[in-house]
């Protein structure tokens, strides 16, 4: 059977070149059974000119597809399926009865991401203030691809494609110990450092390795504070004690003294970028030595202002081995990496790996060992500093434009500002009314854990929306906030 030219089209995928997606189309039919083995495929000229491409490209993809077993050729006559080609299993319906009652089974359902999740497509709005999203523009791609090709080489093949066990790669180990956490103020041997699959994973495990033999303990949250972590901690059968906030952070004295954990972001509190005051840092641990706490510090945003503008980590002061510290190349590299790190006193770090073994082994090898280089070759401090100029400058623009509508400019760094709006403004409504108008912001509800939640707060990210589109933005998020009476409706 010959098959039409009409048969084969090339469908929508940005980011894949013409050749790849004719391979896709052309072998998802073979696999699908619509091509089946000996028919014949349209002459490379005649797809060349229906698909409006190059004849090479066509007759590359052909020869590409017959290396991998898809497709044969004849002298004179031209391209077949090829006999042996994969083809999809039959698979048998699905057998009718019923079915295990799994909502039964499983009990209650975990918090999932929810608001804290951005839209997939969040990057056709013209104005998008999200946080902890990659910019593409300021991403410094030929120097990842060279770390990459680098980790793929014959020389390191084995330390990226073995089986290493609960071991993690020991380039990028030494490398979070000298540049990573040394940064921060801290010092760290590498048994005191464990890879993980980004920071979530390492709180999660510090948190377990704490509450596994105290069911039911009461961990000390910021309020407010990151929403997965109060998620994960109730998963874990955690009380929780949420203890607001103010400028200068957590107040050590209003943590209750029963306390199991307490959880902390000193370097930029999440969300409202506060940093905890040195007098507070040592009163923490102070009175963690006189009640027993363990303290997990979550240094998520450490890489988005210049060290100068901070304080070092919580984890530089700690004497007593009392701070576990989790930190992320998330917000600095990209976050579909997943890759973070759990820095600790040496027994702490031998369990939560003996834990980690269970779910996961470790985070894949060809990952860490590219990071390894892009840190050891200086890459990614060269990263960070172009990094931190371009938010430093969006910052200043923010600032400049919420000035410029006479709304709040509050202090603090990193990849986002942290918004109060006026009594009785629903920054959900809003964002509601934003969104049609090309402006993402983020409701801060979601981040108290207080019921009901004040709904007058806000974040705006700054990760990657362009410098030139802040003011715009802004000056739209004001207008629509003016239309929002003092209850959040519309006037």
């Amino acid at each position: 059977m010959r098959i039409a030219e009409t048969e084969i089209t090339l469908g929508a995928a940005p980011g894949r070149s013409l050749q790849m997606r004719l391979r896709e189309a052309v072998s998802s039919a073979i696999w699908e059974g619509r091509f089946r083995p000996g028919d014949r495929l349209p002459a490379t000229r005649a797809l060349a000119a229906h698909l409006g491409v190059a004849r090479i490209t066509v007759a590359l993809a052909y020869e590409e597809l017959a290396a991998e077993g898809w497709l044969g050729a004849e002298p004179r006559r031209g391209w077949f399926v090829a006999e042996g080609a994969p083809r999809a299993p039959a698979l048998e319906p699905a057998a009718e009865g019923p079915r295990i009652d799994w909502a039964l089974r499983l009990g209650p359902e975990p918090p999932a991401l929810g608001a804290q999740a951005k839209p997939a497509d969040w990057r056709r709005f013209a104005h998008p203030f999200v946080f902890g999203q990659p910019d593409p523009e300021g991403f410094p791609l030929d120097d990842w691809r060279f770390c990459a090709r680098r980790a793929l080489g014959r020389a390191e093949f084995d330390a990226v494609a073995g089986d290493v066990g609960d071991r993690d790669d020991p380039m990028l180990v030494a490398e979070i110990a000298r540049r990573g956490l040394a940064a921060r103020g801290v010092r760290a041997e590498p048994e005191e450092v464990l890879v993980t699959s980004g920071a979530q994973n390492a709180l999660w495990l510090a948190a377990e390795l704490v509450l596994k033999a105290r069911p039911g303990a009461l961990v000390a949250v910021e309020e407010p504070g990151y929403p997965e972590t109060r998620h994960m901690l109730r998963r874990l059968g955690a009380r929780l004690a949420p203890v607001a906030v103010d400028a200068e952070g957590i107040p050590p004295d209003a943590i209750p003294p029963e306390a199991a954990l307490v959880v902390v972001t000193p370097g930029h509190q999440a969300p409202t970028g506060a940093t905890l005051s040195e007098a507070r840092r040592a009163r923490l641990l102070t009175l963690a030595e006189a009640h027993d706490w363990v303290i997990l510090e979550d240094d998520y945003d450490f890489e988005t202002t210049a060290p100068s503008a901070g304080a070092p980590a919580l984890k530089a002061a700690d004497r007593r081995g009392r701070v576990i510290h989790v930190g992320s190349f998330s917000k600095a590299v990209f976050p579909g990496l997943r890759l973070g790190f759990l820095h600790a006193d040496a027994a702490l770090v031998r369990r939560a790996r003996a834990v980690r073994t269970l779910s996961s082994r470790h985070p894949p090898g060809l990952t860490q060992r590219t990071a390894a280089h892009f840190m050891a070759l200086g890459l990614h401090d060269a990263h960070l500093a172009a990094l931190r100029r371009r938010l430093a400058a969006r910052r200043a623009a923010l600032r400049a434009a919420l000035a410029a509508e006479r709304l709040p400019a509050p202090a603090g760094g990193g990849a986002a500002l942290w918004l109060e709006g006026p009594r009785g403004l629903d920054a959900g409504r809003l964002a509601e009314r934003l969104r049609a108008r090309g402006v993402l912001i983020e409701p801060g509800a979601p981040f108290f854990a207080a019921e009901p939640p004040p709904r007058r707060f806000l974040r705006l990210g700054l990760s990657a929306i362009p410098e030139a589109r802040i003011a715009p933005g802004v000056a739209l998020l004001a207008e629509e906030m003016r239309r929002l009476d003092g209850a959040g409706r519309p006037l």
